[in-house]
């Protein structure tokens, strides 16, 4: 399999995680695998036993989701072949649906590519949230070393810093391509590096991220607690920076919040140009939305459809997406129109009471408190260590409901939920998420609490 098909067909996992939920997707999905692509017509490959009962199930989710990524006159065969069927665990216990988003955030950073070619400066929305780091971006990718270095673009997931990182990556390879630009991951430079050390490598390690015009750091916040990555990431910043050499780097928080990053290190980052990105405004969402829509070839047969969306989606610009790639294939699989009708009713089981634009916010310890009122649980419950249903459900919702109802980064609400790490908080959201799409009784009482929320806030 190419290089270019794992990645499109990677790309089409997430578009089908977004839409299909968590277990179905490695119990069967998981399982089909990608043989051809002929023009803008996928050939997938799936479990002979099962292919014609995938075929039946998942046909036209597959296909709508790969025409987002390939363009709307994309096509999808399925055929019967040798792979086996992805049961629901792995060794250790995990599935690889957390696999499929790796493999996608590879495409965009992985240490040797230059990034996603589709994003790009010209795909980049525009707001008040985001208008700094964009221009500072943009400045970086047409002078490098001469105007900001380094560049520090930080803002909760989902708002942008991974596309602004590969716009400047794909106008560098256009304008300047004598330039050596490496672009890679925090968790990525910490495997290699670790690799390294172990081949006794280390000064091929060295030469690989040192000898370059361009490095490019995706969530450096990733370097936090490892000594010996810190300090090798440390005296690679040093080289480069006094080699006069450009380095960008993003994170979930800005350098002074990355407390457990070594002092040395965090005054370097703030010694360049620290652009922040909010969360976007309805306008820039709805715009946003716009874009995805037009760029994707999407008929909007109502375009109250994309306001319904803005206002129901406020966290970040990937659950935007999710949103309408959600609403678009629900729209694909029955027909329907899409309209506001149907986007309302698409999102009403994963956004139960998104609040108005510039109402309905509430502090992280007002959802809470509702939250030990609603599921009578006291306080140190609900923050303790304790993994029983009777209280993992209920803090899995507060999670949730902080992620959608305050401007809160996922650190930042870990951080108020007895110091949890911002995955935790991540995959609280997924399985509260998964849980409201197929449980109608667990809709309804976060709908109760939500209720509750709106009418006392206190």
């Amino acid at each position: 399999m190419s290089l270019e098909l794992e990645q499109i067909w990677s790309r089409v996992q997430a578009q089908l995680a977004l839409v299909v939920d968590e277990p179905t997707c490695r119990m069967w999905l998981d399982s089909l695998h990608p043989v051809e692509l002929r023009g803008e017509h996928l050939i997938l490959e799936a479990p002979t036993a099962a292919c014609r009962w995938i075929q039946g199930r998942f046909g036209r989710v597959i296909e709508a989701s790969s025409q987002l990524v390939l363009g709307p006159g994309a096509t999808v065969e399925l055929r019967p072949g040798t792979a086996e069927p992805v049961t629901a665990q792995r060794p250790g216990g995990r599935g690889n649906l957390s696999q499929v988003t790796r493999a996608v955030a590879a495409t965009v950073t992985q240490a040797d590519p230059l990034g996603n070619p589709k994003l790009t400066f010209d795909q980049f929305v525009i707001g008040d949230c985001n208008r700094l780091a964009h221009a500072a971006a943009l400045t970086v990718a047409e002078m490098p070393s001469q105007a900001y270095n380094p560049l520090f673009i930080c803002g909760p997931p989902g708002v942008g810093k991974t596309h602004l990182l590969s716009a400047i990556a794909n106008l560098l390879a256009t304008h300047n391509p004598t330039l050596t630009v490496r672009a890679t991951t925090g968790e990525a430079f910490t495997n290699e590096f670790l690799g390294a050390l172990g081949g006794r490598s280390t000064e091929a390690f060295k030469s690989r991220f040192r000898d370059v015009d361009v490095l490019l750091v995706d969530d450096v916040q990733f370097l936090e607690r490892k000594a010996k990555t810190e300090e090798e990431f440390f005296h690679t910043f040093n080289a480069l920076h006094d080699g006069g050499r450009q380095v960008v780097l993003t994170s979930d928080r800005p350098p002074r919040d990355l407390q457990a990053l070594e002092d040395r290190l965090r005054e370097r980052f703030e010694a360049g140009l620290v652009a922040d990105i909010a969360p976007p405004d309805l306008a820039t969402r709805l715009a946003i939305l716009r874009k995805r829509a037009h760029h994707d070839g999407v008929q909007i047969a109502d375009e109250q459809a994309l306001a319904t969306i803005a206002e129901h989606v406020q966290s970040n610009v990937r659950a935007l997406e999710g949103a309408l790639i959600r609403v678009v294939a629900f729209s694909s699989l029955t027909g329907r129109p899409l309209d506001s009708a149907l986007a309302r009713e698409v999102l009403a089981s994963l956004y139960p009471q998104a609040p108005e634009p510039g109402r309905g916010r509430r502090s992280i310890s007002e959802i809470q408190d509702a939250t030990c009122r609603h599921f009578g649980l006291t306080s140190d419950e609900l923050l303790s260590t304790a993994r029983t249903p009777r209280i993992a459900w209920p803090r899995q919702v507060a999670m949730y409901l902080a992620r959608e109802l305050t401007g809160a980064s996922l650190p930042a609400i870990g951080r108020e939920f007895g110091g949890r790490d911002h995955t935790t908080v991540l995959h609280a959201c997924r399985r509260t998420t998964a849980r409201l799409a197929s449980d109608d009784a667990s809709r309804e009482a976060v709908e109760k609490l939500c209720e509750t929320l709106d009418k006392d806030p206190s």
